[in-house]
């Protein structure tokens, strides 16, 4: 069985983080025969069942759940990324990422609480940026990080793009976004192209609480929670001038320390619940394992809160678990920012808010170590968490099926001489390399048959000024052994595909 210092070592976060208010898990120990099937991805459609090889091409238009997109020169989503996008793991029975959705929903129960799961994943980028203060030069608006259908439209890159939306509405107290989302990003045990986050956020109204005492409605609405034995370390003040700013042209200071206090209220109360479900999985796994019977864990869990910053609240904090002799960072959190209350329309709001990745979270409760394997259609990894949605209690960790060999391959190549990256100036044409361009091709190419791939060499010609690079690609499957002959023809796809998309010059 996989243990827990190997789950934690593929969650340690590499090209950033992968929630705005982010997930981050980075402190562990070292953090530390199937029928032959095709393990590239379908053509542009979402609910296209057929795989398409070669190279991708710019479509006129695609279609994503049934609505159809006109594309422009920004068009960049590869046809691994659409064949996705109809998926929605989070709303798949038994599945273990709508498992953990569930698991979540249970501590942010209704009617103050209201769940949004089905959000179209195609929004505009002034919902994914603009309403949420992204600056014009951020690099999360890049084409090398982000997914454009045209220059007005994308694949959502969090849930937050829906955040000014729902602050609009204010049909409750407050919300859970689940969603998948999409970023560019490398290839290995810990990253994919699409993954999902769970947002949530609490919110209250000045003008709309007795006597207009926000600090006093917020403090009875904490009264109102439930209590839980973890031992908790917050050493810090709710805020600090330096590290930690209260937004003090909006709130408070009673104001701030009220949300803070409520905010860490809920978020352990959500934690508790999480590692207390894990820890019986793995009691119950271990106890069947050496034939005795499961002993109830009763050492209650040690948490603490280490400030941070977040671009969408201020004060922010890291809330980190003691988890079977390692701190565990789980979430980031904070105040919400009131510029984005002001933007949605509602400026008597104030609130706080957190994020999520359900995937990372699920990792570590049902010990899985590769993300690929949340995108398997195999009985043998789908029919251990049959059951579990309806019955918390089954819930066991995952077992191994199978561990088949791994099959490295290099590829050598000169830059493209005509980009600033390749040697060639930074005038008019140039075009910078960007890694997530390479990882793209391979991902058309091989799908989820590569575990990952690493920049291994690199050197500039000391007369050319050529850039040369090399890149080592693990071909694994999760499901079977790849023969030679299935291996070589992918390595040639992604040598092809880097030819012919990046202008490459293989060495």
């Amino acid at each position: 069985m996989v243990g827990l210092r190997g789950i934690v070592s593929t969650l340690w976060p590499r090209a950033g983080n992968r929630s705005d208010i982010a997930l981050l898990i980075k402190r562990g120990g070292r953090i530390s025969r199937l029928p032959v099937q095709p393990c590239w991805r379908a053509a542009y459609s979402s609910d296209a069942t057929s795989a398409r090889q070669g190279v991708a091409t710019s479509p006129k238009e695609v279609e994503i759940n049934g609505k159809k997109y006109a594309t422009d020169p920004w068009f960049n989503v590869s046809s691994t990324v659409l064949s996705l996008t109809s998926r929605k793991l989070h709303l798949q029975k038994d599945h273990p990422v709508a498992i953990t959705r569930k698991i979540i929903e249970s501590v942010f129960p209704p009617p103050t609480y209201k769940y949004y799961n089905e959000f179209d994943p195609v929004v505009s980028t002034y919902e994914n940026f603009d309403s949420l203060c992204f600056p014009p030069d951020h690099p999360g608006r890049a084409r090398s990080d982000t997914y454009y259908i045209n220059k007005d439209t994308l694949l959502r890159t969090h849930t937050s793009a829906h955040e000014a939306e729902l602050f609009r509405a204010g049909a409750s107290g407050g919300y859970l976004i689940s969603a998948d989302v999409y970023r560019r990003d490398e290839v290995d045990r810990s990253h994919y192209p699409v993954f999902h986050q769970m947002e949530g956020a609490r919110v209250w109204d000045r003008n709309k609480v007795p006597n207009g005492d926000l600090a006093a409605a917020i403090f009875q609405d904490l009264d109102r929670l439930p209590k839980h034995n973890m031992t908790v370390e917050d050493p810090n003040p709710p805020f600090h001038p330096d590290r930690n700013p209260l937004q003090v042209e909006h709130h408070t200071p009673e104001e701030a320390a009220a949300v803070a206090a409520h905010l860490k209220r809920s978020l352990e109360l959500m934690v508790n619940e999480i590692f207390s479900r894990a820890k019986a999985a793995a009691a119950f796994a271990t106890a069947a394992n050496n034939g005795t019977s499961p002993v109830e864990p009763t050492e209650p869990l040690r948490v603490r809160w280490v400030e941070a910053y977040f671009p969408f609240t201020s004060p922010s904090w890291e809330l980190e678990v003691f988890y079977q002799g390692d701190w565990l960072e789980v979430l980031g959190c904070g105040v919400s920012k009131q510029e984005l209350h002001i933007i949605a329309g509602v400026p008597s709001q104030i609130g706080w808010a957190f994020g999520i990745g359900l995937e990372r979270i699920a990792m570590l409760l049902f010990q899985i170590p590769d993300i690929r394997l949340f995108w398997s259609r195999d009985e043998r990894f789908l029919s251990q968490f049959r059951g579990v949605e309806d019955n918390l209690a089954r819930m066991r960790p995952f077992v191994p099926f199978s561990k088949h060999p791994a099959c490295y391959k290099d590829v050598s190549f000169w830059l493209k001489g005509t980009s600033a990256a390749g040697g060639g100036g930074s005038g008019k044409g140039a075009v910078d390399w960007h890694g997530n361009d390479l990882m793209e091709v391979v991902r058309d190419a091989a799908g989820d048959c590569v575990e990952d791939v690493r920049l291994v060499d690199e050197f500039v010609h000391p007369k050319t000024g050529r850039r040369s690079m090399c890149y080592r690609i693990n071909y694994r499957s999760l499901e079977r052994t790849l023969t030679n002959a299935e291996t070589n023809e992918m390595h040639d796809r992604v040598v092809r595909g880097l030819v012919e998309r990046l202008g490459v010059e293989i060495r």
